[in-house]
């Protein structure tokens, strides 16, 4: 059976950013796709159909495909906001990398600066009007890992306040997502977890087995 792994980049970066992990995923078999969308200049609910149609697009309806999700900060809401609506029976397992389910206090504190909302994007501006640490459950019967690193380096040096333990953008508490399968925290920053081997051993053990390898022998 065929197992497609599709990498969703957050904010600011292209789907370029995803090139080691999806080498790493090719190598134990997966067929990889790298979705791209506008990260600041459309909306989350753009993104999200964006999504569905790229899927729809690349795998076709009714075979017998099984579907993985792997996304990265902003991406990782992008696939959230995707599975709140029509499930697909196709998708089986997601990993959210350093994805700020519940808020972001990073993105607040900046949303509140003259000129910040614009960079921030649509997608965020739209993600920080609703209701914080309320997250509506996935109508799809999938299995979602969460990934979170604990080393402090990146912008949250500047913005003030940022709770401990972080990963330098996402503080860990903000990465807690109700009814997931399972999560763990590794010593990455926010970035750094898009080249880390440690993450991409993780992932794929996630992807695999629905659980993430917590005495890290791997």
């Amino acid at each position: 059976m065929t197992e497609t792994a599709i990498l969703v980049h957050g904010l600011w970066t292209p789907a370029a950013v995803f090139a080691l992990h999806g080498r790493w995923l090719l190598r134990r078999g997966y067929r990889v796709l790298r979705f791209g969308y506008p990260s600041v200049r459309g909306t989350l609910s753009q993104n999200a159909l964006g999504l569905k149609r790229y899927i729809a697009a690349q795998v076709a309806p009714g075979s017998s495909a099984r579907i993985h999700l792997v996304g990265h900060s902003l991406g990782g809401l992008v696939i959230l906001e995707m599975l709140r609506h029509e499930p697909d029976p196709r998708l089986r397992r997601a990993v959210l990398l350093g994805t700020p389910c519940v808020d972001s206090h990073c993105a607040r504190r900046l949303a509140g600066m003259a000129g910040m909302p614009a960079l921030l994007g649509h997608s965020i501006i739209e993600w920080l009007s609703r209701v914080p640490g309320i997250v509506a459950a996935p109508r799809a019967a999938m299995e979602i890992g969460v990934l979170a690193g604990t080393r402090s380096v990146g912008l949250g040096r500047v913005v003030p306040g940022l709770p401990r333990p972080n990963d330098g953008v996402v503080a860990l508490a903000e990465t807690r997502l109700p009814g997931a399968a399972d999560c763990i925290a590794l010593p990455v920053a926010h970035s750094e977890m898009l080249a880390s081997r440690r993450c991409a051993a993780q992932i794929a053990m996630f992807l695999e087995t629905g659980r993430f390898l917590h005495d890290e022998q791997i």
